[in-house]
């Protein structure tokens, strides 16, 4: 009698529902989660015949790996020298579109789409942009049956539960789903572009301590109601460290993925000009730096390049910029995000500068760097 009571008990609870299984939604609302059903969800991507992702376990089915095949030698074949993940987000024309991480497929001879059903696809790279870690590739779309929703970081909340999926350590535990919360909103982490060991960009990123793993790259952080909100891009590897992911928030990497899927690149606007910090130029070249005191920040015009809009605006070597439209400049870094975030190519700037410890303000048109 002692042990059918409690299987008595439990019957009860799960006839009357107070215990649900295999119910995401229903377990999450029960733990208090706040989702907000009325959010802004960004239409803009085609899906064709594909149908659109609604729950975690549809989501999923538009997650690929994504395979970067090298070659070591003239003598050999195309080899797998790595692999991520990434999100179809578009059907049109039948063609499909997946975003992915430049990591993923930098370097790579060819690239080969991995689906939900173990399908391998060639794919071609429209274009990659280095600076936000995003490539786009292009795909046939006839097998293509699932694109992903993309949903919007704007309302979202600290503590909220977010789903990680990718394919972690290659394609053998591909769809994987880890799950955790948003840990951060609009996180800034400094990150290597140049690979000299110096942080030369910030990048805007939501933090979460869903697992993250390699071969995760790529993949995407989903919402409770299944909608993308977040490309993975890294983590925090370090024995002292548990926890700590980074994904680039979908709102930052849709514009940027439109521009690599119609034009193959970014453009950015551009000055034409290699600067040091005070502090960095070679003591035999300071006797040409002159400053009057109180000016003891700013960065110092190591070259020009010819026909840039430096040289068009007159700037010289060893002129000292102080400020960039009134936004000071004590580091290259500062510059290039106020440019990057704040102007578009064919503003006109202002820039502060000190030459012969004279103050003076020039008038920069930016340009684009590849034109």
């Amino acid at each position: 009698m002692g042990g059918l009571i409690p299987v008595a008990v439990l019957l009860v609870l799960l006839f009357t529902n107070v215990i649900a299984f295999g119910n995401t939604s229903k377990t999450d609302s029960a733990q208090g989660t706040n989702h907000h059903s009325g959010q802004n969800v960004i239409t803009t991507m085609a899906s064709e015949d594909a149908n659109s992702s609604t729950n975690i376990a549809e989501v999923s089915e538009a997650v690929v790996g994504v395979t970067n095949l090298q070659r070591q030698s003239i003598w050999t074949n195309s080899e797998e020298a790595g692999t991520g993940s990434g999100i179809i987000y578009k059907k049109e024309n039948g063609k499909a579109y997946v975003v992915t991480n430049h990591h993923v497929v930098n370097g790579a001879e060819q690239v080969e789409v991995v689906l939900a059903n173990d399908e391998r696809i060639p794919a071609i790279v429209l274009g990659t942009d280095e600076l936000t870690d995003l490539a786009v590739l292009e795909i046939d779309g006839e097998k293509v049956n699932r694109v992903a929703t993309l949903g919007t970081t704007e309302d979202k909340q600290v503590g909220e539960t977010v789903f990680a999926i990718g394919n972690p350590l290659g394609i053998e535990f591909a769809n994987s789903l880890t799950k955790g919360i948003i840990s951060g909103l609009n996180r800034s982490v400094s990150v290597d572009t140049t690979g000299d060991q110096v942080a030369d960009w910030v990048t805007e990123v939501i933090q979460t301590d869903a697992a993250i793993n390699p071969g995760n790259s790529g993949g995407a952080l989903v919402d409770a109601n299944g909608e993308v909100i977040g490309i993975n891009s890294m983590k925090i590897a370090s024995t002292q460290v548990e926890g700590i992911g980074f994904a680039i928030p979908i709102d930052t990497a849709l514009p940027i993925m439109e521009q690599l899927e119609t034009n193959g690149k970014v453009q950015r606007p551009f000055i034409g000009i290699s600067m040091a910090k005070l502090n960095q130029v070679p003591m035999q070249y300071r006797h040409n730096i002159i400053l009057p005191d109180g000016v003891e920040q700013g960065m110092v015009v190591a070259s020009v390049e010819p026909g840039s809009p430096a040289e068009i605006a007159g700037l010289q070597q060893f002129d000292v910029i102080t400020k960039i439209d009134d936004h000071e400049t004590p580091t290259a870094l500062e510059l290039r995000k106020y440019m990057y975030s704040e102007t578009k190519v064919g503003d006109t700037v202002k820039l502060e500068i000190y030459r012969n410890g004279e103050k003076q303000v020039i008038d920069l048109e930016l340009m684009d760097k590849n034109e």
